[in-house]
């Protein structure tokens, strides 16, 4: 993100980086509601300048700090949608959609996190069912009857849960060619 916005700027490219550094950490995070400034060092920084209620300056160096500011908010800001799109578009490539209706029959994978500690070995079962589900909280999460003994919640992701198929009650044809060639009682 920061070499994007470098680029642009090829010959100030230290005052860019700087700048582009202060917004950035100044810049209240969408998915933790903190800035990183304030994750770090607990407190707000001192030095943050909300340049959207600064009155208009006569002085030509301030007014130009601020203009430059501006538009670095605006850059760093449109940067990161563009990398979060990127993320979103790669995510949602692996991403499968499955939808399960309350009383469908399912299978589901428990992680080794589910496990009580100490009860989880490499020949543990990973998939447990078939299970009814119970409710289903959205497209992505439902809840599920476990059965007794099973101490974890029983919601699950939809990553997690795949359909129940029955086995076939079909009666196996075995082949003449499967057929061993010697008859029965022969040695």
């Amino acid at each position: 993100m920061l070499r994007c916005l470098v680029q642009d700027y090829s010959k100030k490219w230290e005052e860019v980086l700087t700048t582009a550094e202060f917004a950035y950490n100044s810049m209240v995070n969408r998915s933790t509601g903190k800035s990183p400034f304030s994750i770090v060092f607990t407190k707000i920084s001192n030095l943050a300048l909300d340049v959207a209620v600064l009155p208009k300056c006569k002085s030509l160096p301030a007014s130009q700090f601020t203009a430059q500011y501006s538009r670095m908010l605006e850059d760093v800001h449109t940067q990161l949608n563009n990398a979060n799109q990127k993320y979103k578009a790669a995510a949602n490539l692996h991403k499968r959609q499955v939808l399960f209706k309350v009383g469908d029959l399912i299978m589901e994978r428990l992680r080794r996190e589910r496990f009580a500690p100490g009860t989880y070995t490499k020949l543990s079962r990973r998939k447990l069912g078939p299970v009814p589900i119970v409710a289903k909280i959205n497209d992505n999460a439902y809840t599920v009857e476990l059965p007794t003994g099973y101490n974890t919640s029983p919601t699950f992701n939809v990553s997690d849960i795949w359909p129940y198929h029955p086995p076939d009650d079909t009666i196996q044809i075995i082949s003449s060619s499967e057929s061993s060639s010697s008859s029965a009682g022969e040695d």
